[in-house]
């Protein structure tokens, strides 16, 4: 399973975003949309389009996910919770525009693509690939724009 996970385009992504994302087996986006037809390009590549809820969007998104891939629980949210959910093995998130790919004392993965939208905070452009090809594996790939 590769998933493409992206994160606070703030109503704007950069052109070439879309196509990018082509093979994807499903696209995770972690909040901050602001505008739901921002997605109408992903939305239209196929694969399963997951959103949760941002701190800036006022659609009815769901506050978190919580979605299951070869026995490894990811918890997706946009701002990050102090302590990983119980059953979670990832947790994905937003909000901080800066990315993150941390294991805490529990063994919690914690992840975070950036910001799709624009450079700042002393970080690039990014969003991250996950793939879980099995239950004994997860990786994980930032990519720059």
């Amino acid at each position: 399973m590769r998933i493409a996970v992206i994160a606070d385009t703030h109503d704007r992504y950069p052109r070439g975003l879309p196509a990018r994302l082509r093979g994807a087996d499903a696209i995770w986006h972690l909040g901050d949309v602001c505008a739901p037809e921002a997605l109408a390009e992903f939305a239209a590549l196929g694969p399963p389009l997951h959103v949760v809820l941002g701190n800036n969007d006022e659609h009815p998104w769901p506050a978190h996910l919580d979605l299951e891939l070869h026995g490894w629980r990811c918890h997706l949210v946009h701002i990050p919770p102090r302590r990983a959910p119980p059953g979670a093995r990832v947790v994905l998130h937003g909000h901080t525009h800066v990315p993150r790919d941390e294991r805490d004392a529990a063994g919690v993965r914690w992840l975070n693509p950036g910001c799709i939208s624009r450079a700042n905070r002393g970080a690039p452009a990014s969003f991250g690939w996950l793939e879980i090809p099995g239950p004994a594996e997860l990786r994980w790939r930032l990519e720059l724009l």
